[in-house]
């Protein structure tokens, strides 16, 4: 029985996605063993790259224009096959997608409801959403309004973007949400468990990020407050206090509250997703990786829930990077038997950002002395 090579890395974020990632690797491993099975999976956690991972697996991109964070219509794409679509967050009302044009009071969630609108409309039965990556503290306000909830100010009118329209929220009508929302099974993928206000809320954690200032900080989490009020006395339910209701900057809240949505650990519902348990049973090695493997890479991203779940089966789990901030100790915990990193093996840390697939090619060369039956 050949050796089965399981290649799972995440995105090295700049430079090549992990379907890339995995193809170098596996282009190194046959030049040397091409004898051994290599099964290419691979993974994300939620942000930016989740999309990608479920395209390489078969998924079938869907086009569409949808708002982006503020509010201008923009070209944007999610993933579906049959009746399951996975929604990136960061694809179309991200972080990146503004330019560094930041607005942390008036950016909006409103395009990822259009999104799943459009999925929703399409006949899809679940949706995965994967959360990180926001530009807005909005509460998910624009998100809800945009699957048909109505939000009004003081005056009856509709409230504006973002949180500064959220401070202004009355009165919220949900009798016109979205038909589907009811029966459809909604799951959002995120990696962090932040309550929706307080210290450790949207705003406090995630509000400078977004470029708010101290004062800006403060208003949002006002007003995040007051929408969570106004949200519990609608639906009979107080969520801001649940684990991960202050990801993406409340949109984890208005999934839980209002779209009755499951909110879990993102690399461990996407790995579920894409069957990675399967691809598991049939692995004698497996790689993983990321850019960097770093203090951050062991709070729930990809590579150490691949590590982890590797560890439990008892295979082998060597780790794939750009470069590696992690020590001995740190990558042990994490469950990485062995890491090769691009910065290693390049000449220059200049090399290794312009030619990663060469430098991960002579890596997956190497990696075929850990397969078990390696002469």
């Amino acid at each position: 029985m050949p050796a089965a090579v399981l290649l799972a890395p995440d995105k090295f974020k700049g430079t090549l996605t992990g379907a890339e990632v995995a193809a170098a690797l596996a282009d190194g491993i046959r030049e040397r063993r091409p004898d051994a099975e290599v099964i290419a999976l691979p993974v994300a956690d939620g942000g930016d790259g989740s999309l990608a991972a479920f395209e390489a697996a078969g998924f079938e991109r869907v086009a569409l224009t949808a708002s982006d964070a503020v509010g201008r219509p923009a070209p944007t794409w999610y993933v579906r096959r049959g009746a399951t679509a996975v929604v990136e967050l960061a694809q179309v009302v991200g972080l990146a997608g503004l330019g560094g044009a930041l607005a942390p009071l008036t950016a909006s969630s409103r395009g990822l409801g259009e999104v799943i609108a459009h999925a929703l409309d399409g006949g899809c039965e679940r949706v995965l959403v994967g959360i990180g990556g926001s530009a807005s503290t909005d509460g998910g306000v624009g998100m809800v309004q945009a699957l048909g909830a109505r939000v009004r100010d003081a005056a009856g009118a509709d409230v504006g973007p973002g949180g500064a329209g959220a401070a202004t929220a009355a009165a919220l009508d949900l009798s016109n949400l979205h038909g589907a929302v009811a029966h459809a099974r909604i799951e959002i993928a995120s990696d962090v468990d932040n309550p929706l206000t307080g210290p450790h809320g949207a705003a406090a954690v995630y509000g400078p990020q977004k470029g708010a200032d101290p004062a800006q900080v403060a208003e949002l989490d006002a007003a995040l407050a007051h929408w969570a009020d106004l949200v519990a006395a609608t639906t009979g339910r107080d969520h801001r206090l649940d684990p991960g209701a202050g990801a993406a900057g409340g949109v984890g809240f208005a999934a839980i509250a209002v779209l009755r949505a499951r909110l879990q650990p993102g690399a461990e519902l996407i790995l579920k997703r894409l069957a990675f348990g399967d691809a598991l049973a049939r692995a004698r090695l497996i790689v993983t990786g990321e850019g960097s493997l770093d203090a951050q890479t062991l709070r729930g991203k990809a590579p150490a829930a691949v590590a982890a779940a590797g560890r439990a089966a008892g295979v082998p789990v060597i780790a794939v990077a750009g470069r590696c901030l992690l020590d001995e100790a740190g990558l042990r915990t994490a469950g990485f038997d062995r890491v090769y990193t691009l910065v290693d093996e390049a000449a220059s840390p200049e090399q290794a950002l312009a030619e990663p697939a060469p430098l991960l090619r002579r890596i997956g060369a190497r990696l075929t002395d850990w397969l078990p039956d390696a002469r």
